[in-house]
């Protein structure tokens, strides 16, 4: 009764549609919203019912779809799907619920819904994976649904072009990742990630074992904004209304991270990729913080600001350790809480003031206290400032690559999140500075918009100063990639 009561929650963005469109022809809109809120926390709930059927004590749960493997699709639970998923639903369903708010004034709600559901379908899904073509479907899944939300205020040229540009982006990186499944499959007669591991890994380095490595990169790498790849979201995430710029920048992104984790692990040893993560990490985190430092916009310098957090997030990745990993896994938790806080705060800001100028928000921290405030523990945690949970995963992160000999990598990374400090403290001296004569006005934010700003930003500041709860999660999850290869494999076989 407990996986079909947590699987069901993958038809949540076609309950969403029928619902709404019932809602709306009876002129019903917190029907509609009461139900997106309540399908977003079924989301939530089926987490943590599959967390305690066993997963938490290593088992690991396999679902075969149309037939057994090597043909046959599946989906795979272990504690590293689960992580994932888990991080994605809570953070969707805090979105959900700020959006009952900040949308009010807006039409075609019951669309908004659907495809913020499908979002986190698909990222739920790419989580669960057991193959490569299952892992594509709810990928591409994912991808339409954030583009459709990126130009849902279809009424202004500025989110058309971003949709598109992210939408041509995204599509190529697609094909590309389409054209390594070809190749895949050509090599090993199998998507399934357990054949895979069986036929490829640990096989001798050939040209061909290089092009496959090179489309998934790229294939993942678009999505996951790693430089140079990542000219698409500056445009994208400040043109998306606000809750779904959260959710992109928050785990849609680290959603890309995880498929490349995954299907590395499941064909190469780490040696093979370790030297590429760590010089991809240090561009990401260098150019991501140099360009944010040049922005006036405020979402603009967020957007820029998670590219390199991204960076950071490789540091992990490069080490090919599980400490260094259970860092990486630890970070998309936390990133996800403080960016998602920050992109909320600002939302909030752009919804009251209609600007997100930091040259015209001068005096504006001091009519909306409770919102810089948020911002304020959001910029501490991106920033890595002790006693956040952002200063414990950066700890982590720079002290595995230390372990492994990449001290220079730790080096720049210290460095980078100094950088980082200058554009985060321009926004707090100006929100809190003197106000112009001409200044915005400016009122504080609806209360439920506060209440899950500040929420995420009291999480931000629990788990920096107690962060044993999520750290052994982080740690079950990279012991699951690492130490539990052999049963993810075996589990199907």
């Amino acid at each position: 009764m407990v996986i079909p009561t947590a699987l069901y929650y993958m038809f949540a963005p076609m309950i969403m549609g029928v619902i709404g469109l019932l809602a709306d022809k009876m002129k019903t809109p917190k029907l509609r919203d009461g139900v997106a809120i309540l399908l977003s926390l079924w989301g939530v709930v089926s987490m943590w019912m599959l967390y305690n059927m066993g997963i938490n004590a290593g088992e690991i749960l396999v679902i075969n779809i149309g037939g057994n493997p090597p043909l046959g699709a599946c989906l795979e639970i272990d504690m590293m799907s689960l992580y994932f998923a888990a991080t994605a639903v809570i953070t969707s369903f805090l979105v959900t619920v700020y959006s009952f708010s900040y949308m009010d004034h807006d039409t075609r709600l019951t669309e908004y819904y659907a495809l913020l559901s499908a979002i986190t379908v698909g990222m739920t899904g790419v989580a669960f994976a057991g193959d490569l073509f299952t892992l594509f479907i709810f990928w591409e899944m994912m991808g339409i649904a954030s583009y459709s939300l990126v130009s849902f205020r279809k009424d202004r040229p500025g989110p058309i072009e971003a949709g598109f540009k992210y939408m041509i982006m995204g599509s190529v990186g697609s094909v590309i990742l389409l054209f390594g499944m070809a190749f895949i499959y050509g090599m090993a007669g199998s998507l399934n990630f357990a054949v895979l591991a069986n036929t490829i890994r640990g096989a001798a380095l050939t040209p061909w074992t290089i092009i496959i490595f090179s489309t998934l990169i790229v294939g993942f790498g678009v999505k996951s904004a790693i430089v140079p790849m990542h000219t698409w979201l500056p445009d994208a995430h400040p043109e998306a209304p606000s809750p779904i710029s959260a959710l992109l920048s928050g785990i849609v992104i680290e959603t890309g991270l995880y498929a490349m984790i995954r299907v590395l692990f499941i064909l190469y040893e780490p040696a093979l990729f370790q030297l590429p993560m760590a010089i991809l990490a240090f561009a990401t985190m260098t150019l991501g913080n140099l360009l944010a430092l040049r922005q006036d916009d405020l979402k603009r310098m967020l957007a820029y600001s998670s590219i390199a957090q991204m960076g950071y997030m490789l540091i992990g990745l490069s080490t090919g350790l599980a400490y260094g990993l259970m860092g990486t896994f630890l970070h998309v938790f936390n990133h996800a809480f403080m960016k998602g806080t920050a992109f909320l705060a600002v939302g909030s800001i752009d919804h009251m003031t209609g600007t997100r100028d930091i040259n015209e928000l001068r005096g504006v921290g001091r009519k909306m206290p409770f919102t810089t405030f948020s911002i304020l523990i959001s910029f501490l945690g991106l920033a890595g400032v002790p006693g956040t949970s952002g200063f414990i995963s950066k700890f982590v992160l720079f002290s595995s690559a230390i372990g492994v000999g990449y001290v220079l990598l730790a080096v720049f990374g210290i460095l980078n999140s100094t950088l980082s400090v200058a554009y985060y403290a321009r926004v707090i001296m100006a929100l809190m500075g003197d106000a112009p004569e001409n200044a915005v006005e400016a009122k504080e934010a609806p209360p439920l918009m506060i209440t899950v700003t500040l929420l995420m930003a009291l999480v931000i500041l629990v788990f920096g100063i107690f962060p044993e709860s999520v750290t052994s999660y982080a740690t079950l999850a990279s012991n699951a990639l690492i130490e539990g290869l052999s049963e993810y494999i075996g589990a199907i076989l």
